[in-house]
């Protein structure tokens, strides 16, 4: 049986069985070979599974715990196993074949964890966030802009187990680049720990530069004539997604900084020099989340500034409307009241006289109003 195909037996057994039990099992069951590229076609949460010896990818033909065997018994190899949001039931096997501890299987099956680095024993365990930018036609107060997810990796000196969540971070086409150098996989599972660190951090990249587009059409909506009537929502919302990147970034320096300085043994003395150029490209991410950060606030402060000075805009017209009317008011009011002797009451051209006066006054102060910049 091949080697992915008698995995499948691996991930439903659990604890219960022993490995014996599992070399037993796969004598009844059909060949599969899950090692092809596409998803498992069992339904499971296999995606791929693959020896590679000297850089090259060798082809499959044996089972699962025999490869496992021949690889640590020559020492020549490593087997790299790739899932996607495993089951406890189906990764409990695992676990037991490759003797990982049961607080990083515990993390690996939850999820939801923070970058970071941990070693157990021989075993090195790794997380990471996934991100990936959300194409959207215009930004709403509710668009989702950053999408995460998370990948946890477990290094060993003869094994990778990359762990996948979420509906995006596919490796397939980190494993095609890596099987193309063969010098660059011959250095171990810690060059496949590399790759994958860098690919996840790349990423952070291209997320920051497709949420500058972002950035620079809401700056443009603020600071235009209208700018004023920008819907604040838009600017909270790019808060709250950039947010969600940094949770996904910040944290991932010191594990980035153990990788390149410490010395570990699963990790390949080459491949630490490596780690330090993800962590110079993890710097610049931060660094550019930071600058987003400090620049939506002042997009927001600017916004908030035009709404008060739109609003005293407002108030300044209606002063001025006020005191306009006020005149015809005012007179209105004084020829309004019951006395026998008032001037000009019975006067002929008394009426036309009030009318004129009231509509000069009204003309003076809508002008000086106007040169003001009032009205």
């Amino acid at each position: 049986m091949s080697m992915a195909g008698n995995l499948r037996r691996v991930t439903e057994l659990g604890r219960v069985g022993g490995l014996r039990k599992v070399a037993r099992l796969t004598r009844r069951r059909p060949r599969v070979d899950l090692s092809h590229p596409a998803r498992s076609p069992l339904g499971s949460s296999v995606v791929n599974c693959v020896t590679y010896r000297d850089g090259v990818r060798t082809p499959g033909g044996r089972d699962l715990v025999d490869t496992v065997a021949q690889v640590r018994k020559y020492g020549d190899g490593f087997v790299w196993l790739g899932l996607h949001e495993p089951t406890d039931r189906e990764f409990a096997g695992i676990a037991e074949l490759f003797d990982l501890h049961p607080l990083a299987v515990e993390d690996a099956v939850e999820a939801h964890q923070r970058p970071k680095v941990e070693r157990y024993g021989e075993t090195l365990f790794a997380v990471f966030k996934t991100v990936c930018y959300v194409e959207h036609e215009e930004l709403t107060a509710t668009s989702e802009v950053v999408n995460t997810g998370e990948i946890m990796v477990f290094v060993g000196h003869d094994f990778v187990i990359s762990v996948r969540h979420g509906r995006h971070g596919s490796l397939g086409p980190l494993r095609e680049e890596l099987e193309s150098d063969p010098v660059q996989l011959a250095k171990g599972p810690s060059a496949v720990l590399h790759a994958i660190a860098d690919h996840v951090v790349d990423d952070y990249l291209h997320v920051a530069d497709s949420m500058q587009s972002d950035i620079d059409q809401v700056e443009t909506d603020v600071f235009s004539a209208d700018g004023a009537r920008t819907d604040p929502g838009r600017i909270y919302q790019l808060k709250r997604e950039l947010l969600e990147l940094k949770r996904a970034v910040v944290p991932l320096a010191r594990p980035l900084l153990d990788l390149s300085d410490r010395p570990m043994r699963v990790v390949d003395a080459e491949i630490q020099a490596y780690f330090r150029d993800v962590s110079d490209h993890l710097l610049r991410a931060t660094e550019q989340i930071a600058s987003f950060d400090e620049l939506l606030n002042s997009i927001l402060q600017a916004h908030l500034a035009q709404v008060t000075v739109a609003q005293n805009e407002d108030m300044r017209k209606i002063t001025a409307w006020a005191a306009v009317i006020a005149v015809p008011t005012m007179v209105c009011g004084v020829y309004g009241m019951n006395f026998d002797h008032m001037p000009e009451r019975h006067w002929q051209f008394g009426y036309p006289l009030v009318l004129c006066v009231i509509a000069v006054a009204c003309l003076v102060l809508h002008r000086g109003f106007r040169r003001n910049g009032w009205l």
